[in-house]
């Protein structure tokens, strides 16, 4: 007989002052009851209840001990409550991964909107460029860009379509000039992006012509994240890739120059990924839904703001 059914029996038996009494209230015997009782004593090598042919009483260790079994039965009936409404309450802690460009200017305004709805969710949130391991690292999600993903036989919500862009400084344009065409990037300061998702040493265009891959001279600066390279492109170090998701504040505010605009970067993927779809709590299953209702709204805007910097 499991521990928390022996200590069930000790309680009522405890509550109730018979054995019979208890046998009663848990659907079983007397016998069942008196022999769970006794190999508890047993166990602990210590009396809990003193028995004489007319009355049951506790004595002083049985007292102590009756006290903890309640406080921890207790606990365990809320831990049952708590998990058994987790796929119906949003509620409790998720550790969410993002890569970088897309957590600062998608995920973090949209884990204040979902608060706003459910704050009852608490979120961790980490910003890496790379594919984290959910199970080791223990995430409940990562938000990632990818051409494809690999068979994990974890469950992967697309969320939308992005690319790329290239942009420079206005300085910097006005000092060494605009290519007209991606082979003339081999008259200029290429920063690269090294990341899991950027290519390093070519790029591959979609234009008007088709697909262009074009080397990479070499570099004054390899650099690792999106918003990193916003910065370098702005101080006038040369062009650079440049995720829509990282521009759009540059482009509209006229601190960077849509470069190539006719042309853009391999289109890439916005996966949710999760472990699994059976049994998944209400937090996750809302923050999904939240996540395909309110992203494919932000990419749309943020390619319009793009496409304005192409026109102009």
């Amino acid at each position: 007989m499991d521990t928390f059914q022996t200590m069930r029996f000790f309680i009522a038996v405890a509550q109730s002052g018979s054995f019979t009494a208890a046998a009663a209230l848990h659907n079983t015997t007397t016998t069942n009851v008196s022999k769970a009782v006794s190999g508890l004593e047993a166990r602990l090598q210590t009396r809990l209840i003193n028995r004489t042919t007319r009355r049951l009483a506790l004595t002083e260790a049985g007292a102590r001990y009756l006290q903890r079994c309640e406080k921890i039965l207790d606990e365990v009936r809320d831990a049952d409550e708590e998990a058994a409404t987790a796929h119906v309450k949003p509620s409790g802690r998720l550790k969410i991964h993002a890569m970088s460009a897309i957590g600062n200017h998608y995920v973090i305004g949209a884990i204040a909107r979902y608060r706003e709805i459910h704050p009852s969710v608490r979120f961790d949130l980490n910003l890496t460029n790379r594919v984290p391991d959910l199970i080791e690292e223990g995430y409940d999600m990562s938000i990632v860009l990818a051409r494809d993903l690999p068979d994990s036989g974890f469950v992967a919500q697309r969320l939308g379509i992005t690319y790329s862009i290239v942009c420079a400084s206005p300085a910097y344009v006005s000092k060494r000039g605009i290519p007209q065409s991606p082979n003339d990037l081999h008259d200029h300061d290429c920063l690269r992006i090294v990341n899991t998702v950027m290519p390093a040493q070519s790029w591959t265009f979609d234009g008007p012509e088709g697909v262009e891959t074009v080397n990479v001279p070499t570099s004054p600066l390899h650099l690792n994240t999106a918003d990193g390279m916003t910065v370098a492109i702005k101080n006038g170090m040369g062009i650079g890739i440049q995720p829509i998701a990282s521009a759009v504040e540059g482009l509209r505010a006229g601190t960077l120059v849509r470069v190539l605009p006719d042309y853009h970067l391999e289109e890439l993927n916005l996966f949710a990924i999760y472990p699994s779809r059976k049994f998944v709590d209400a937090k996750i299953k809302t923050w999904v839904e939240f996540l395909k209702s309110a992203i494919p709204a932000l990419l749309a805007s943020d390619e319009k703001v793009a496409g304005s910097a192409r026109k102009r």
